[in-house]
């Protein structure tokens, strides 16, 4: 069976160009740094190449993690219900905070409508005072 060489992507090819531009670029000025800059970026460099070494290692036990069903040490003794009624939590605290708010709001808007009925009420006025576009501003700046 004769296989094809695999083809290297225009853009792939584009990047690796690009890389070699920047780190010959780098290259020639690293001589005019002073030595404590150089060891900085030696030691950044290592430690770089650690944690990329260490993230591959991993994504290469990623796919071990997920033929064991997906759980790992994260999930622990906790299991798959435990963590359904603990992501429901939440929730369930939003909506109960909602509806308080909502209840809080109507009793309040109801408060204020009894402040304005009982002032009306309890005043002699004309009745074109109460076709008054203004009138309900009247009542707010009296009761100040």
């Amino acid at each position: 069976m004769i296989t094809k060489p695999a083809t290297t992507p225009p853009l792939v090819m584009t990047q690796d160009r690009f890389a070699l531009q920047v780190v010959s670029v780098l290259d020639r000025q690293v001589a005019a740094l002073p030595a404590d800059i150089t060891e900085r970026l030696r030691f950044a460099r290592q430690l770089a190449v650690e944690k990329a070494r260490t993230s591959r290692l991993v994504m290469a036990s990623a796919p071990a993690a997920l033929e064991n069903g997906g759980h790992t040490a994260v999930s622990g003794k906790f299991g798959g219900w435990g963590w359904r009624v603990a992501s429901l939590l939440p929730f369930a605290v939003l909506v109960l905070g909602l509806v308080s708010i909502d209840s809080w709001q109507k009793s309040s808007q109801i408060d204020a409508a009894a402040e304005v009925d009982a002032a009306l009420l309890s005043d002699t006025l004309p009745p074109s005072a109460y076709s008054d576009p203004g009138f309900v501003e009247f009542l707010k700046q009296r009761d100040r």
